[in-house]
């Protein structure tokens, strides 16, 4: 017999937010998950509103103290199962934390918070309550980065020398945020935003790619955050040098000036023995470069298992893409393998069964709090004159 599918709700998404759009359409991927319910607006009357034109029934709440409230006191099976946070960044702590304490898991936008204290205020709570709770790094989700973890952390490259994973954007160029772009108007809004534009939204991906990818830690850097365009409050280029735990060095760096350039993610790994390189704009294959060889060019579900290069690849790993090689996979893919993986620690959880929740699949809320600690150690940094911060 088939398991219910899952109830989810949404705290924020209304008023023609974007991320909500790949995260709904990632919960109804499988048709083992379904928006319920939500609180779209911080307004209630625009809540409600937004919930009554919502293009498919859900029940819709003032905010999201009620949902919770009202959500908490329903029995299993009727209450939502996990909510996730799609606010701009100043709404993600109170939201987060308040389902924590009753016991609902949370699926989080990045950045995890803030401040270095919420996250570790919500890093307690997760400890203690024992709920699953993920944040939403969405390109994690693409299974070549699963590919390239098993690759690099395999040691089929060596040792790890250096790193350079960079997110290159365009769209903050001009002054975007006077043009109406509510996506703009926040994340250059220091008390919505936080201490970092660039860096928090989108360096910490590169950063959550490095450490995906390698297992590599960063133990020390020294960051330039810069302001190329005149009167915006925050850095919209975002350069860090960085020690990693092996002794190795590597770059996470960002930008959103620079013109040409949409969602240009990638990731290169130089070890001792060869280097591999992955673009999530051209998120279907891996480049494997060694020395004296052809370049070796991996597509997904296109993979054989002992070909000289690789080793005995999981079957597991192998039997995860869910379309033949040739139909690509994109950015709506990457987040139903979130969602996809963090259920089945939501629905151990619902068991009162052993869940992973280890970063392995997903980020989670540790791993949220790292992010969180490196933009705070970068801008640091950045405002000493570039001098070498550790980690907290």
């Amino acid at each position: 017999m088939s398991q219910r599918p899952l109830n989810v709700g949404l705290i924020g998404g209304g008023g023609g937010a974007f991320i909500v759009q790949p995260h709904q359409k990632a919960i109804h991927f499988d048709g083992t998950r379904r928006v319920t319910c939500a609180a779209l607006h911080p307004d209630p009357k625009a809540a409600l509103k937004e919930a009554e034109n919502w293009p498919y029934p859900l029940k819709g709440y003032p905010s999201y103290d009620e949902l919770i409230q009202d959500q908490a006191k329903k029995p299993k099976g009727e209450r939502v199962d996990y909510v996730v946070v799609v606010t701009p960044n100043h709404v993600h702590f109170d939201p987060a934390y308040k389902c924590v304490m009753a016991g609902i898991p949370v699926f989080c936008e990045k950045p995890l918070t803030l401040t270095l204290e919420e996250s570790d205020k919500l890093v307690a709570a997760v400890k203690e309550k024992k709920v699953p709770f993920g944040v939403a790094h969405t390109y994690l989700g693409h299974w070549t980065s699963w590919f390239s973890r098993y690759i690099v952390r395999s040691g089929l490259l060596g040792d790890v020398r250096w790193v350079d994973s960079c997110y290159i954007q365009g769209w903050l160029a001009a002054r975007t945020e006077d043009t109406g772009s509510m996506q703009a108007e926040w994340r250059v809004d220091p008390k919505r935003a936080g201490i970092s534009c660039c860096g928090g939204d989108i360096g910490t991906h590169a950063l959550m790619q490095l450490r995906f990818v390698t297992g590599l830690e960063v133990t020390e850097l020294a960051a330039h955050l810069e302001t190329f365009v005149k009167g915006r409050m925050l850095d919209d280029h975002f350069t860090v040098y960085v020690k990693l735990a092996n002794g190795g060095r590597g770059l996470v760096r960002a930008s959103q000036i620079c013109i040409g350039h949409k969602n240009d993610l990638s990731i290169e790994v130089n070890g001792t023995k060869g280097s591999l390189i992955w673009r999530q704009e051209e998120p279907e294959k891996v480049v494997i470069l060694l020395p004296g060889q052809p370049d070796r060019v991996y597509w997904r579900a296109a993979v054989a298992k002992n070909d000289g290069f690789l080793g005995d690849v999981p079957d597991w790993l192998l039997a995860e893409p869910t379309i033949p090689s040739g139909h690509p996979e994109a950015f709506h893919d990457a987040y139903a393998r979130l969602h996809r993986s963090f259920e089945a620690d939501v629905r151990a959880y619902n068991d009162g069964k052993p869940f992973a929740c280890d970063g392995s699949k997903y980020a989670n809320v540790t791993d949220g709090r790292i992010g969180i600690a490196f933009v705070t150690a970068a801008v640091e940094s950045s405002k000493r004159g570039n001098v070498w911060v550790p980690m907290k």
